[in-house]
């Protein structure tokens, strides 16, 4: 069980996974180091999600690889940082301002090596694995982040992000 999928004590949490947007939706992500360019839709989108949840006062979980910060800023503002909306709906709205919390789950090459050769039919090709720790920008100031260790068993990691998010 990975931390994204264990039960979440908030009754109005949505938990939202980037796994939409993988295959054939974004063959670059499977075939290309340098897929960026094919990550802004797929960012927008995801902003998009979160727009829509935040302003329904749900609270939200989105589990996505945002190895860098102008991914992170766009998930939290938008392409180019024009909020409120990547896509242009030509309609006047009301929008949520999408605080983020980042959750770094960080860990060594080796250990989450050895991890993504255990997984089967996983969309990421482990070949690709040393391009991600290379692009990787991890989060730090003004980002609100914490950092956990994924040689923490999984209760451990979430019991820290609940704990995070209960002194927000």
């Amino acid at each position: 069980m990975s931390s994204g999928r264990t039960e979440s004590p908030y009754r109005r949490t949505a938990f939202e996974t980037d796994s939409r947007w993988r295959g054939e939706n974004n063959p670059g992500l499977k075939l290309s180091v340098n897929a960026w360019r094919d990550r802004i839709p797929w960012l927008c989108n995801l902003h998009d999600i979160l727009l829509r949840d935040v302003a329904s006062g749900q609270h939200v979980v989105l589990a996505c690889s945002a190895l860098k910060k102008m991914y992170r800023d766009i998930l939290t503002q938008g392409k180019d940082g024009a909020a409120p909306k990547c896509k242009e709906s030509g309609r006047e709205a009301k929008w949520a301002k999408i605080q983020l919390l980042v959750v770094h789950l960080s860990g060594s090459f080796e250990v989450i090596s050895e991890r993504l050769l255990k997984r089967k039919g996983h969309f990421m090709p482990p070949e690709l694995l040393q391009s991600q720790f290379e692009t990787l920008e991890p989060p730090a100031a003004p980002e609100k982040f914490i950092q956990i260790s994924v040689n923490k068993n999984v209760s451990k990691i979430i019991a820290t992000i609940m704990e995070t998010l209960k002194m927000k």
